[in-house]
């Protein structure tokens, strides 16, 4: 079973180094990508990427990831909140929403350290 939705198409994403969807509905767009199978650095700079796509939006970006991305959490301002869920396969769903916040995140920070 895939942990993004059937309906959602393929988007090139500047800068990703993996496939992202597209789910819109109502004139919002949600975004997905997968990165469970993919080692540093590619779950940072793919975050940063679809970040980039909701910043300012009511739309959200879902994140499949082997683990919580630490590192990439403490990158995080508070225009960003995020959700972890356990979904099957020992994977991890990190659900990203933008908001109006006083602090705006790096997104142009990609590198898990520092």
């Amino acid at each position: 079973m895939s942990n993004i939705p059937s309906e959602a198409v393929k988007v090139e994403v500047e800068g990703s180094t993996v496939d992202f969807f597209e789910l819109a509905k109502d004139g919002v767009s949600d975004y997905y990508f997968d990165t469970s199978a993919e080692g540093p650095p590619h779950p940072m700079v793919n975050a940063m990427c679809g970040l980039k796509l909701i910043k300012n939006t009511s739309g959200t970006l879902y994140m499949i990831n082997h683990k919580a991305p630490g590192g990439l959490f403490d990158k995080l301002g508070t225009d960003v909140k995020y959700v972890t869920e356990n979904i099957d396969g020992g994977l991890v769903r990190v659900v990203f929403t933008s908001v109006n916040a006083n602090e705006d995140s790096d997104l142009n920070q990609t590198s898990c350290h520092g």
